[in-house]
């Protein structure tokens, strides 16, 4: 390829990394990006260019999917870095009086100073969130959770402490009824043979006698539906990748969970790394995979340091490779990808695009990825809850798993409870539990606290009212009482929550994270925006008619004519708020802010 490259060479360090990816081919541009970005900081113009000279990626191409990622920096900025989170549940839980303290102290938010303002960092349990990094021969990142402000002075200053392998920790720890969050906090998440004491691997050897098709059979009576949100039969899913006469077929595994309030697929993937493994080796197993990609979000340091332990030791005693468990003729591997902050990055044919090394934008369906998905061919995509839920099928039987919850939503759910709540945490439950039983669980607001409304499904799902919570948490009653389950966000907001703020910073979250493929999308999150700031304080109310009728008339258009679901459901959380919570009417008595 003739590459037109700008007279700017890379420093010595930069050379380095970039010369490992020597003789591979444009899929490992984002890995190169990440290597550069570990090692120095950011991302220049020099180690842009050798890096285009080694992938043979034209440097405008490179240069739109550097550009593309919040993690990464095109600019100079010092090795060590802070991102504070600013998104829903930390807005309520203190960000804002945390970024006002280190703008007293370290200056405006900027590279200048050493901390970012963050979208949501996945930590919400324990908010308000940070994440410190600090480049170097050993790339270091700390979650600081829950933080204050000096703690993250401290840090920006110092540095970074390297992972310690703080264990995850769920409220319901040893309960007998937890069948996803059995070990998580019980087991240690680095032992192998931990895992296999506790049932590991027995759900493999299960798959293994059953064979593909009888392991699509299961999961098929079992009536598992998505957890990610869009609630997509998993053995129709499998189904039909498994039938594609095209070979290979390749297995995705989502764990880009980045919508605001959602941490579930964090705790599964700390708490029981060896369960996502096996669980993948199973889908990969039915639907003729021989290879799997897990795609990590970039803000989980702790997961990236016990998934890579467990793809290794799950290697070294023939759990992954070639004749797995001594079954000839199944070989499937796993290999990591870590994203680099892009909410987008978590719709399933963006994943793809980012694994080939293009920007993250969502592609044009059908053809479907069951047909053509990643490199053009049949892939299967779900999440890790989706996925964990596999191995508890064939331990049980679909027959047995069937008689949890519901005709319509079998099985257990989690949901990630966080905001103004006293025991914030991942909770499972089965499916039909009521809203409230599930708030009593986690112990309501705090004391002499009164229930404002709980957002469900984080960013793009819906207000719930104090009145509301006797609804059953399922698929079907969340559908008739129009609102979702969402990836299993439950955000809960007292009488000191700030409507007016909370909803503006939605809109942000939105503008900031739409990819502009589509101009639905990327007009309508910016006009949305701009209505509500005028919205939130106007006094009188009377001549925010035209703004209310514009914010409608806007949200329709995203949702009828968006490429993808981010532009789709941008509009969902603000209507439900308009229409639901009836908070048009507080407007007026209430700060602007964001």
């Amino acid at each position: 390829m003739d590459l037109k490259l700008l007279d700017v060479e890379p420093t010595e360090a930069e050379r380095v990394v970039v010369d490992l990816f020597n003789g591979m081919g444009r899929d490992q541009l984002l890995p190169a990006l990440h290597a550069v970005n570990d090692r120095v900081g950011w991302i220049s113009q020099g180690a842009l260019n050798h890096i285009c000279r080694v992938l043979h990626v034209p440097p405008a191409e490179a240069y739109g999917v550097a550009s593309f990622y919040s993690l990464f920096s095109l600019t100079e900025r010092p090795a060590k870095i802070v991102h504070v989170c600013v998104d829903l549940a930390c807005q309520v839980n203190g960000a804002k009086a945390l970024c006002d303290r280190l703008t007293d102290e370290l200056g405006p938010a900027g590279a200048k100073s050493g901390w970012l303002r963050s979208p949501c960092l996945g930590v919400c349990e324990k908010a308000p969130a940070a994440l410190a990094f600090e480049a170097g021969e050993v790339a270091k990142e700390q979650l600081l959770a829950p933080t204050h402000a000096g703690e993250v002075i401290a840090v920006a200053a110092a540095g970074p402490s390297p992972v310690d392998g703080e264990r995850a920790e769920v409220p319901q720890a040893g309960d007998p009824g937890l069948r996803l969050l059995k070990r998580v906090g019980v087991v240690d998440p680095e032992s192998l043979d931990d895992y296999r004491a506790t049932g590991g691997y027995q759900a493999l050897r299960t798959a293994l006698l059953l064979g593909p098709s009888g392991v699509i059979r299961e999961v098929t009576d079992a009536k598992l539906m998505g957890r990610g949100g869009a609630a997509f039969p998993t053995g129709r899913k499998w189904d039909a990748t498994a039938r594609q006469p095209v070979r290979p077929h390749y297995l995705v595994c989502n764990a880009d969970e980045s919508e605001p309030g959602t941490f579930k697929d964090r705790l599964l993937m700390e708490g029981d790394p060896f369960s996502v493994i096996e669980s993948m080796t199973i889908a990969g197993f039915a639907a003729g995979c021989s290879k799997g990609y897990l795609y990590l979000r970039g803000e989980y340091p702790l997961a990236l340091h016990l998934l890579r332990n467990a793809i290794a030791k799950a290697r070294e005693r023939g759990f992954l490779g070639t004749n797995i468990m001594g079954h000839e003729g199944f070989s499937f591997d796993i290999e990591i990808r870590r994203g680099a902050g892009a909410y987008i990055c978590g719709e399933e044919t963006a994943i793809f695009n980012s694994i080939e090394g293009f920007r993250g934008e969502p592609r044009s369906k059908p053809p479907f990825p069951v047909e053509v998905g990643l490199f053009g061919k049949p892939t299967v995509v779900n999440n890790v809850e989706t996925l964990v839920n596999v191995p508890v099928i064939l331990a049980e039987g679909s027959e047995a798993y069937t008689r949890i919850g519901t005709a319509g939503s079998t099985g257990s759910k989690l949901f990630c409870l966080s905001g103004n709540v006293s025991r914030p945490g991942v909770y499972e439950v089965p499916f039909g539990t009521t809203l409230g039983e599930l708030l009593d669980l986690a112990g309501g607001v705090p004391p002499g606290r009164e229930l404002r409304a709980v957002l469900l499904g984080g960013a793009a799902g819906g207000f719930v009212r104090p009145d509301e919570l006797d609804l059953p948490l399922t698929l079907e009653d969340a559908r008739a009482a129009g609102t979702t389950l969402g990836s299993g966000v439950v955000l809960v907001l007292d009488d000191t929550a700030d409507l007016g703020s909370f909803l503006l910073r939605i809109a942000a979250f939105f503008r900031d994270e739409s990819c502009g493929q589509c101009v639905p999308c990327r007009i309508g999150t910016v006009r949305q925006e701009e209505a509500l700031h005028r919205l939130v304080g106007k006094r009188p109310l009377s001549t925010g008619a035209a703004d209310l009728q514009l914010l409608r008339e806007v949200g329709q258009v995203m949702r009828d004519s968006s490429i993808c679901g981010l532009g789709q459901t941008a509009w969902n959380a603000i209507e439900s708020a308009l229409d639901r919570l009836g908070c048009v009417e507080s407007f007026g008595h209430e700060e602007a802010g964001s």
